[in-house]
């Protein structure tokens, strides 16, 4: 990539007061910048007390100053790093000196991004920088950094050599058709062609647990009124999240509340009783119930099991009284208020389109079940070391997978050694995509632009 000529500056701390404000600046321009600011260059990677004076000489602020000579900076550029009070007024006016002396304000995400174009992070490892910044747990902060220090790229990186290796031995086996050995029928190809795959499949269950780390797992809480929807809501939550009543049609509206099980954020939504009701807000209550169990990774369909008997086991779309659910849509029916009916608390073994699992919010009874219960629908397990993942790295492991299927079946069924090594060919370039091997300005652009401003 082609050097940047522009410096950039940017407020790398958040907006308020603090202790400490950091202004940020990168770029070739820095160290004329640095001694018009600072009266001098600072020693390379050592920290200096400095005055940062305005173009009268007059002292802004005062505070450190670390200056990171190029290579060797977090963008691979000249950087100079103004550690000074956290007042914002104080803050916008260095900002606005470096801005004077010939920096522009940088976009979000443009250090990230110039890091990754010279050569310092790849593109998920720049990813994980604002994953670790926007961690929601502990366990979500340790993925991010197991990112940053590059597990998920070691472990795409050790794939692709994969698919070279293979990509080499068909087209090796093409360029010498002559040869009486046929290479395409070899069993040590068809060996190391199911490892791959085994690979990238098992690689793409731990991506999947990145990706709920780093997003979360959204649970719906659904079904007909005073079946104790709000109750679990606060149950699970730990708190009085949601107004409890004996009457029907409390909840109107979507209550949401963020918690954590075993590291496991889970984003769990409370809904409006599903029922016909000629009530104008009950009903776009109803409706708004109806787009959030669209939308869920898991619908909790909640019956008040007193009133609603086992032995009949309706089936998840009556009971919605939706028949337009997602095809993938995954519901889990609990039975609610089990002490008043002496059922079994936890999951039951009875046949049926969706697992079934009895509780009582009252008492408690079966609450540990519900959570063991998420944590397997989400493939959650707390401690398996796990790095962060996105949308877009699972989307590529899957066209990889896909592709690697198609390779497979050329040379099973068909022997076309031209049309597998094509789709092997494809299948490194979805791997690429993950760490910015092969990627486009839309995909960066769409990426860094939702960093913060000064990272």
């Amino acid at each position: 990539m082609p050097a940047a000529t522009e410096t950039i500056a940017a407020i790398a701390t958040p907006p308020g007061f603090g202790g400490v404000g950091i202004v940020r600046i990168s770029g070739p321009g820095v160290p004329d910048l640095a001694r018009a600011l600072l009266g001098q260059l600072p020693s390379p990677r050592h920290a200096h007390y400095a005055r940062f004076r305005g173009d009268d000489g007059v002292a802004l602020d005062e505070g450190l100053a670390l200056y990171f000579p190029a290579p060797n900076s977090f963008t691979g550029e000249h950087v100079l790093e103004l550690q000074g009070h956290g007042g914002p007024v104080v803050l916008d006016l260095v900002l606005a000196r470096a801005l004077a002396l010939g920096a522009r304000l940088a976009r979000p995400g443009e250090f990230s991004e110039r890091a990754f174009l010279n050569g310092k992070l790849d593109l998920a490892q720049a990813e994980a920088v604002a994953d670790i910044i926007a961690s929601g747990s502990a366990a979500a902060a340790r993925a991010a950094m197991a990112s940053l220090q590059g597990d998920f790229s070691r472990q795409v990186e050790v794939l692709t050599e994969q698919v070279i290796t293979l990509r080499v031995h068909i087209e090796a086996a093409i360029d010498f058709p002559e040869e009486e050995v046929d290479f395409l029928a070899d069993a040590e190809l068809f060996r190391q062609l199911d490892a791959l795959r085994a690979s990238v499949a098992n690689l793409r269950v731990n991506a999947g647990q990145g990706r709920v780390l780093r997003d979360g797992y959204t649970v719906v809480i659904a079904g007909p009124p005073n079946a104790g929807k709000s109750s679990l809501l606060n149950a699970l939550s730990g708190e009085e999240t949601a107004i409890v009543s004996a009457q029907a049609g409390t909840t109107r509206d979507v209550l949401r509340t963020h918690i954590a099980i075993d590291g496991l954020p889970l984003h769990v939504i409370d809904t409006a009783g599903l029922h016909a009701s000629g009530d104008a807000v009950e009903q776009e209550g109803i409706r708004r119930a109806r787009a959030a169990v669209n939308s869920a990774d898991r619908v909790l369909l909640m019956l008040d099991h007193s009133t609603q008997p086992q032995a009949a086991l309706p089936q998840p779309a009556d009971l919605l009284g939706m028949h337009d659910l997602p095809p993938d849509l995954k519901v889990t029916v609990l039975y609610n208020k089990i002490d008043l009916t002496q059922a079994a608390p936890g999951l039951w073994d009875v046949p049926g389109e969706a697992p079934y699992l009895g509780l009582s919010v009252a008492t408690g009874e079966g609450l540990d079940a519900l959570r063991d219960h998420l944590k397997a629908c989400a493939g959650y397990s707390a401690g398996s070391g796990v790095f962060s993942a996105r949308r877009r790295h699972l989307d590529a492991l899957d066209h990889a997978a896909a592709h690697l299927e198609a390779a497979d079946a050329r040379l099973r069924q068909e022997r076309a050694g031209e049309l597998a090594a094509e789709e092997l060919r494809l299948v490194q370039a979805a791997l690429g995509e993950i760490t910015g091997a092969f990627t486009s300005d839309d995909l960066l652009g769409r990426i860094f632009s939702s960093f913060c401003i000064g990272k």
